[in-house]
């Protein structure tokens, strides 16, 4: 029988402790599930160093941090190359932090006087830079066009790609990786325009705005958090960059004793849109091509996402509720006459949906070790038309069978939904593997 249980921190935010953020804060994917969370699972399934922990929907790294930071190997799988390359960088910590800092300074200098010659000031506040627009350099054109519109404005575009090309052309390569993360991290939180409320959008227009300054003190931030950590104690993590949905040859088998991990959820929200700035900028995804390529490798959970050749469905074409739930969505669009592409595929990603995860949960059984302990943070959904997922519940049915043992569900949280006005759960699925 299926328990659901409430944890301490159902009421609490999910925002990152303070005393978490180190090594966390580097660089951050705006929907992760927090760090203390992970901990708490860690200590419940009595984890040591003579375990490993895999998070197959490892994103920017927070339970591959979390591990190392308690001494503990873990692998992290991910899809995403902007998300797999910030997770990567998080847990190396073998760099010296004054070297770090000392060449990034010099890089600084460097940038500020190249920018100060074409009469740009990196510190807007003392000086307003009027400069004509036609002189600035931009991303190629096929690149610019993927950025959302207006995320960033000329001139941090102009200042922030000067800056970039000094990163390319400098001799010290040990250091490229962490102050490229560095230029990521402060893209998102001060040099572009976005904002992340329930969906990534644009928040007030900076026509100029500090970037040297804003990158070096980000630097800082990581020389600090690695001087300030003793790396010998710390566990043995490695990223890899590949689809949950496949893991062949990717992990030894029978490996694994604990997984945790937060899948997407079925939500319309477009995981690419999160991290389009960064990416796009920095040179993850430089096409059409490379988009439709990286969505392609990702479990279906927006329209935005899926193609015609999909065919994860054909997993769960016998499961009773969620064919029910997309017959539900289909009937409800059109007695509401919505007739847009997007809404045409509401019913289709639901199933596509639940057919990735069934295929996940399905594959990912060859590398469990007998009695290894899974944690899956998920959550329940109205977005599409305001039918009720009840995800947590349904991955549940889906696992028991598989073979494993389903040990409840965890509240984590209350989420209020903007689409149906109503409070939703946000849930740990609790699994067991025993054979």
């Amino acid at each position: 029988m299926m328990q659901t249980l409430t944890t301490k921190k159902a009421n609490n935010s999910n925002k990152i402790l303070d005393i978490d953020k180190s090594f966390h804060s580097w660089y951050r994917f705006v929907l992760s599930f927090p760090p203390h969370l992970v901990r708490e699972y860690i200590n419940r399934f009595k984890l040591d160093n003579s375990n490993i922990v895999l998070d197959p929907f490892c994103g920017t790294g927070t339970t591959l941090v979390e591990c190392k930071k308690m001494g503990i190997p873990s692998i992290g799988i991910e899809a995403h190359p902007m998300a797999h390359f910030a997770a990567s960088v998080k847990i190396n910590w073998e760099i010296d932090p004054i070297n770090l800092i000392n060449s990034s300074e010099i890089i600084a200098e460097k940038v500020i006087e190249e920018l100060r010659c074409q009469g740009i000031e990196d510190e807007p506040f003392f000086h307003i830079n009027v400069i004509n627009n036609q002189n600035l350099i931009s991303l190629p054109s096929e690149q610019f066009r993927l950025l959302i519109k207006d995320s960033i404005s000329p001139i941090p575009l102009h200042k922030t790609l000067t800056l970039l090309q000094h990163l390319k052309n400098q001799d010290n390569t040990k250091i490229y990786n962490y102050q490229l993360l560095a230029l990521a991290k402060a893209l998102v939180s001060n040099i572009g325009n976005v904002r992340f409320g329930p969906e990534v959008g644009i928040g007030k227009i900076k026509e100029d705005t500090p970037v040297v300054l804003y990158w070096l003190s980000e630097i800082k931030k990581i020389a600090r958090d690695i001087q300030n950590n003793d790396i010998h104690l710390s566990g043995k993590s490695q990223v890899i960059l590949s689809d949950a949905r496949n893991l062949n040859n990717q992990i030894e088998e029978e490996s694994i004793s604990a997984v945790i991990t937060s899948p997407p959820y079925p939500n319309e929200k477009d995981y690419t849109r999160t991290t389009r700035l960064e990416s796009v900028i920095l040179g993850f995804v430089r096409s059409k091509n490379d988009l439709r390529n990286l969505k392609k490798n990702l479990v279906r959970s927006n329209t935005r996402g899926i193609y015609s050749s999909d065919d994860d469905d054909k997993w769960i074409s016998d499961n009773i509720t969620v064919q029910g739930i997309a017959r539900e969505i289909e009937k409800r669009r059109i007695k509401l006459g919505k007739t847009s592409g997007f809404e045409k595929n509401y019913h289709r990603v639901a199933k596509l949906y639940f057919g990735g995860m069934f295929r996940h949960l399905s594959v990912l059984r060859n590398f469990l070790k007998r009695g290894a302990k899974l944690a899956y943070v998920v959550g329940d959904q109205e977005s599409y038309l305001r039918v009720n997922i009840p995800t947590g519940h349904i991955l549940a049915d889906m696992s028991q069978s598989l073979g494993y043992e389903v040990l409840g569900l965890d509240v984590f949280r209350k989420r209020f939904s903007t689409s149906s006005k109503k409070w939703l759960n946000e849930e740990v699925l609790l699994l067991e593997w025993n054979h």
